[in-house]
C-alpha cells in the first residue's frame, strides 16, 4: 500500500480511539478507502511520465536532426529542392514519428495546463511539417514499398487526427490527402520518365563512341557521362515530386501550420510554467523541441515552392501557362487504369459480378473526381508563390530596363558576367513529364556546373601512388633478360583467375624477396594498394558471374593478409627461407609450398570444404602456376637472376596487369552511367563522375603509353577470355 492510504487508515484508527466520535461517521469515512487507494495507485503510475516525455522529445529531436542534415546536404550540393537523403520513409523513421506523436494520440492523460495544451496542439503542426518535408522521399520507393509505407503513415495520421478531434472537438489542418494524391501520381510519372529515359539512352549509345581507332578519348567519356548526368538530374522522380503542385501546396499548408504553432507559443509565454499534466516539466521540453522541428521542417517545402518556379521551369512558360484547372493525365492515370481493368472472379453468379463491377466503377470514378479536386486545390494554393515569383520577375525586368537606359547615357552600372550559351547537346537529354514544359536555361547551366564541380573535385584527388608506379615503369616491361609480356600473355591465356588474384600473387612474390629495401617494397605496395581499388571496381562491373566472384573473394581475402599482416596463407613474408638464398631458390620454395597446399586440399573431402579451404586452394593454385611459369621462362638462367632483377621483372609484370585491367575503365564508367532502377540512377551517375575524375590522369597515361608485346584489343577484352 502507498503512503497516502497508510496515513488515511492511521487517521481512521485514531478517530476510532475517541469515544465521542460516532461509529457511523467512522464507517462512512472507511468507504472512501477505495478512492484513496486508487488515487495512490494513479500517483505511482504517473511517476515515470516525465521520463516518457523526455523519450518523446528525444524522438522529435532525432527527426529534427535528420531534417537539418537534409537541409545541409541540399545546400552543399546546390539542390534547393532539398532531396530527402537522411529523413526518409522507412521503418525507423515511422517509429520515430509515432513516438513523437504520442501526445496527440494520448486519450488517457488530461492536459489541463497551458503548456500541456500547447504541446498537444503543437505536435500537429510538427507532424504537418514532417510530412511536407518527407514528400520527395515517396519517389525513392518502389511500388511495393510505396504502398506499404503510405498505408502505415496513413494509419498513424488518421489515428492522430481522430484522437485530436475527439479531445479538442475541432478540425486539424493536415496534408494527408496530398500524400494519397502524390503517391498515385508517382506510379504513373515513373513510367513516363522511364520511357523517355530509355529513348534518350538509345540516343546516347548511338551518338557516343568511347574508342576511336584503339585510342581512349577522355573528352568523349566526359561528354558521355555528362549526358547521363542531365538525364538522371531531370528524370529524377524525387525531383518531379519536389516540384509538383501538391508539394508546393503542402509547403504552404506547412507554413500556415507552423505560423499557428508560433502564435500559440507566443500566447503562452507568460505561463510557461503552467504544466499540470502527468508529463510535468517534460511537456515544456516537448513543446520547445517540436516548435524548432516545425520551423526546420517548413524550410525545405517553402524553398521547393520558389526553387521549382525559379529554376525548373522558365518564367515565360509560367506566365503563359498558369492554368489551375488543367489536371495532367499522370495525376489520374493510375486510377483510370484500375477503373478500366477487369477483376478476376472466382466461380460466382452473374448478378454478383455485375454488382462488383458497377461498384468498382462508381468508387473509382469518385476517387478520380476527388483526385482532380485535390490537384486543382493544390494548384490554387500554389498561386501564392507563383504570384510572388512573377512580381520578382517583373521587378528584375524593370531593373534591366533601367540599366539599359543608364548605359545609353554613358552611365555604366555593375557589369554582369558573360552568359555562355547552354550546351545544345545536353538539352537533347533533358527529361520532362509535360511535353510543353520548358526547362529554364539557368537550370541546365546549374546541372552542367554541378557535374563539372564533381569531376574537378575528384580530379584533384588522384591516386598519386598508383600514378607514380605507372610513370616509373613507362613502356612497361622492358627488361632485357626477361620478357615479362611473354610470361604475362601465357598466364592470361591459361589462367582462369582474375586480375586482382594475379596482382596479389605477383606482389606476394615481390615482397618475399628479403634483399629488397623496405622503401622500394613500400612504394610498390602503396601503388598496388591504390590500384586494387579500381581493379575491384572493374572486376565487379565486368565479371559478375559466379565463377569469377569466387576468385575475386579469394583475392580480397588474400590481399588483406598480404597488405596488413605481410603474410601469405599464414607464412610470414621476407622471412629467411631455409636453403633459399637466391631468387631461383625462393621461387622454388614458393612453388613447392603452393603445390603441397593444393595437394593437401584436394586430398581432403571436397564436400566438406568451407569457403576458407576453397580460398586457400585458389590462392595456392595461382601461386603455383605463376612461379612455375616464371621458372620455365628463365630455366636456363634462373640461377643467375638476382633478387634485384626478379623484383624489377615482377614490378614490370604488376604494371602490365594494372594497365591491362585499367584500360577497361572507360567501359566501366559507361556502364555505371546507366542503371535499370530509376531510383538509383542519380547515385550511379554520381559514382561514374567521381570515378572519371579520379582516373582521368590514369586513362591519359595509358593512352599515351606503348605496349609492344600485347595486343591492345586483347587487353581491353582479356577478361572475356578468362574462364573460357
Amino acid at each position: 500500500m502507498g503512503r497516502d492510504l497508510n496515513e488515511y487508515l492511521l487517521l481512521l484508527q485514531q478517530l476510532k480511539s475517541y469515544s465521542n466520535v460516532p461509529n457511523e461517521l467512522i464507517y462512512s469515512l472507511r468507504s472512501y478507502t477505495t478512492l484513496v487507494y486508487g488515487s495512490d495507485l494513479q500517483n505511482r503510475f504517473s511517476e515515470p511520465m516525465p521520463w516518457i516525455g523526455i523519450y518523446i522529445a528525444l524522438a522529435s529531436l532525432f527527426c529534427v536532426i535528420a531534417m537539418v542534415a537534409d537541409l545541409l546536404h541540399g545546400l552543399r550540393n546546390r539542390k534547393l529542392w532539398f532531396p530527402c537523403k537522411y529523413f526518409t520513409l522507412n521503418a525507423a523513421s515511422l517509429s520515430l514519428i509515432a513516438i513523437a506523436m504520442k501526445l496527440p494520440v494520448d486519450l488517457n492523460n488530461s492536459m489541463p495546463g497551458d503548456v500541456d495544451q500547447a504541446a498537444k496542439v503543437g505536435s500537429m503542426g510538427f507532424m504537418c511539417a514532417m510530412m511536407s518535408h518527407l514528400l520527395p522521399a515517396l519517389a525513392t520507393l518502389d511500388s511495393k514499398e510505396l504502398v506499404t509505407n503510405i498505408i502505415a503513415l496513413s494509419v498513424l495520421v488518421i489515428t492522430l487526427v481522430v484522437n485530436v478531434c475527439i479531445q479538442i472537438e475541432t478540425g486539424v489542418v493536415s496534408s494527408t490527402d496530398v500524400l494519397y494524391v502524390l503517391a498515385l501520381a508517382i506510379l504513373k510519372s515513373k513510367q513516363i520518365l522511364e520511357m523517355k529515359y530509355q529513348a534518350a539512352h538509345e540516343t546516347a549509345l548511338k551518338d557516343q563512341e568511347l574508342q576511336q581507332q584503339g585510342r581512349l578519348v577522355v573528352d568523349k567519356i566526359k561528354q558521355y557521362v555528362s549526358n547521363y548526368w542531365v538525364m538522371a538530374a531531370t528524370g529524377n522522380p524525387e525531383f518531379f515530386t519536389a516540384c509538383s503542385a501538391t508539394s508546393c501546396a503542402s509547403g504552404i499548408i506547412s507554413a500556415i501550420s507552423t505560423a499557428l504553432h508560433v502564435i500559440v507559443m507566443v500566447s503562452i509565454v507568460g505561463s510557461l510554467w503552467d504544466f499540470r499534466s502527468d508529463y510535468q516539466w517534460s511537456a515544456l521540453v516537448i513543446l520547445i523541441t517540436q516548435l524548432i522541428g516545425s520551423l526546420v521542417g517548413t524550410m525545405a517545402p517553402l524553398s521547393r515552392c520558389f526553387a521549382t518556379l525559379s529554376f525548373k521551369l522558365s518564367i515565360k512558360w509560367i506566365w503563359n501557362n498558369v492554368n489551375v484547372f488543367k489536371v495532367e493525365s499522370y495525376w489520374t492515370q493510375t486510377l483510370s487504369d484500375w477503373k478500366e481493368s477487369t477483376i478476376p472472379f472466382l466461380p460466382c453468379s452473374r448478378k454478383f459480378k455485375i454488382f462488383v463491377e458497377n461498384t468498382k466503377v462508381i468508387v473509382l470514378s469518385f476517387c478520380i473526381g476527388f483526385q482532380k479536386t485535390v490537384v486543382v486545390t493544390c494548384k490554387i494554393i500554389g498561386l501564392i508563390p507563383i504570384f510572388i515569383v512573377i512580381c520578382i520577375f517583373n521587378c528584375s525586368c524593370c531593373w534591366k530596363w533601367l540599366k539599359s537606359k543608364f548605359n545609353a547615357f554613358g552611365i555604366v552600372l555593375i557589369k554582369e558576367p558573360e552568359q555562355h550559351e547552354t550546351n545544345k547537346i545536353l538539352s537533347n537529354y533533358v527529361l520532362q513529364l509535360q511535353e510543353d514544359a520548358e526547362l529554364a536555361e539557368r537550370t541546365l547551366k546549374r546541372i552542367s556546373y554541378s557535374f563539372e564541380r564533381i569531376v574537378e573535385k575528384a580530379e584533384k584527388q588522384p591516386p598519386y601512388n598508383l600514378m607514380k608506379l605507372l610513370e616509373g615503369y613507362r613502356g612497361f616491361g622492358r627488361a632485357e633478360k626477361f620478357d615479362s609480356h611473354h610470361v604475362l600473355s601465357l598466364l592470361l591465356e591459361e589462367s582462369p583467375d582474375c586480375w586482382s588474384l594475379l596482382l596479389v600473387t605477383l606482389i606476394t612474390i615481390a615482397i618475399s624477396l628479403p634483399n629488397i629495401t623496405k622503401d622500394r617494397v613500400d612504394c610498390l605496395l602503396s601503388g598496388v594498394s591504390e590500384g586494387m581499388v579500381y581493379v575491384t571496381i572493374v572486376e565487379e562491373s565486368l565479371n559478375a558471374t559466379d565463377d569469377h566472384v569466387i576468385f575475386q573473394k579469394a583475392a580480397q581475402t588474400l590481399w588483406l593478409e598480404v597488405e596488413i599482416y605481410q603474410k601469405w596463407l599464414g607464412n610470414k613474408l621476407q622471412k629467411p627461407v631455409p636453403l633459399a638464398n637466391t631468387a631461383g631458390q625462393i621461387l622454388l620454395w614458393l612453388r613447392d609450398t603452393a603445390m603441397n597446399m593444393v595437394t593437401q586440399v584436394e586430398s581432403s573431402d571436397t564436400k566438406g570444404q568451407n569457403d576458407s579451404s576453397k580460398f586457400w586452394s585458389i590462392s595456392a593454385s595461382s601461386m603455383y602456376r605463376i612461379t612455375e611459369m616464371i621458372l620455365l621462362s628463365n630455366h636456363a638462367n634462373i640461377d643467375k637472376v638476382s633478387q634485384e632483377e626478379l623484383f624489377e621483372q615482377l614490378s614490370s609484370m604488376i604494371v602490365d596487369v594494372l594497365v591491362a585491367c585499367l584500360m577497361n575503365l572507360p567501359q566501366v564508367i559507361a556502364m555505371k552511367c546507366h542503371s535499370s532502377e530509376i531510383e538509383k540512377r542519380e547515385a550511379s551517375v554520381y559514382a561514374a563522375a567521381q570515378l572519371l575524375g579520379e582516373t582521368m590522369q590514369i586513362i591519359n597515361a595509358i593512352q599515351d603509353s606503348e605496349l609492344p608485346s600485347l595486343n591492345l584489343d586483347d587487353l581491353v577484352i582479356i577478361v572475356n577470355k578468362w574462364g573460357a
